[in-house]
Formats: structure tokens, sequence, C-alpha cells
């Protein structure tokens, strides 16, 4: 039985990397319990949703975040072929009222896959704790603008580097590591002195 719900208004943002484009429904998506990252349709058995949009050709990767989509296409793929058949299907999964996740989803949260400050002792467990506040109040939600997200992985005591991952519209964007090496690393330099560089976690 179709939702009762009145006509939808899917808007669609430009994210910096020209491969994705962000999707924005005007209703929760993940609320507060993603963000989810899919990089293939293998890995999208746990949501209903991220299963239907890497069934519109073109689409390679599918992020969930709290109130919007970022959808990632394959670079030979135009958007005024995936992107009216991507709106179709966000519209039709809401409309049909459908699960994002799937109750017993066993997916990780993108951002869970992350390093914590328990991994740590002594002043290294200090200062990741500032490194991760500083990423959760000050970059996520930036990032979020452009239809990404970011996560602490590690940090090395020795030398001082950070390593951060990159999901969303940020992976494999053209800018994504001018914003890692200028924007990030800069921020957590002027905070923590401790930190002297910041690197994409492999």
């Amino acid at each position: 039985m179709k939702g009762q719900r009145g006509p939808m208004f899917i808007q669609t943002e430009p994210t910096p990397n020209p491969d994705t484009l962000k999707f924005l429904p005007g209703q929760p998506v993940t609320g507060d319990t993603g963000p989810y990252d899919f990089a293939s349709i293998d890995e999208a058995g746990t949501s209903p949703l991220a299963q239907g949009l890497f069934q519109v050709q073109g689409v390679v990767r599918v992020f969930l975040g709290s109130d919007f989509i970022s959808l990632s296409k394959d670079p030979d793929s135009d958007w005024k072929h995936v992107r009216p058949m991507a709106l179709a299907a966000i519209m039709d999964h809401f409309v049909a009222g459908l699960p994002v996740m799937a109750t017993d989803a066993g997916a990780m949260p993108a951002g869970e896959s992350g390093g914590s400050v328990e991994d740590y002792e002594g002043d290294a467990a200090e200062i990741v704790g500032e490194i991760i506040e500083l990423i959760e109040t000050r970059v996520r939600p930036a990032v979020a603008q452009d239809g990404g997200d970011i996560i602490f992985h590690r940090f090395e005591p020795e030398s001082g580097i950070v390593h951060l991952s990159m999901r969303g519209a940020c992976a494999g964007c053209p800018s994504s590591t001018f914003t890692l090496k200028q924007g990030i690393e800069n921020m957590l330099k002027a905070y923590v002195p401790e930190v002297t560089a910041v690197e994409a976690a492999l």
C-alpha cells in the first residue's frame, strides 16, 4: 500500500566532486543512526534505499547522511541521465514508506570504523580526544554541507601524523586532498600543536 503523503520535493546540490551529487529529500534519511557509506551493491544488502539506488545505471557509490543522500556516478555517465532516475528511485522509496535501513541491519555506520580515545594512553589519549572533538564539532558539519563525511582513523604519537578517511562526496573528490592538507591540517595544527601533518587513511 502506498503512503498517503503529498508530493515530495527533492532538492539536488552540486558538491566539490563533479561525479557526486547531493540529494535532499526534505526529511530525515538516517537521522541519528548514520551515516552509512556503500561502495557497491554487495555492501548495500542492509539498506533497501541503497539497493534501489544501485539499480540506477551509472551509480557507483551511495552515501546516506542524516538528512541527505550523496550519489557518486562513474565518470563516463552523464548526470542528465543519472539524476532523473536517481530522483525517481528516492521518491519511490520514501512515498512507499520503506525503511532506509533494514531493522536487522548489520552494516556499520560510516563513522564507527574509525579509531577512538580508548585505543591510546596518557598524553596520546588526551591529544586524540582533542583531535576527535575538533573533527566532530568543526570539520564534519562543514564537510556534510558538501555531501560527505570525514572519519578519524588513527594518530601516530611519534610522528604527529593524523590519518583521516573521507567518505561520500569527499571520497575521490579532486579537491579532497587540498581540503585535507590545507583546511583540516592547518586547523588541527593550530589547536593541537602535537599534530605535524594530516594524511588520507588508506
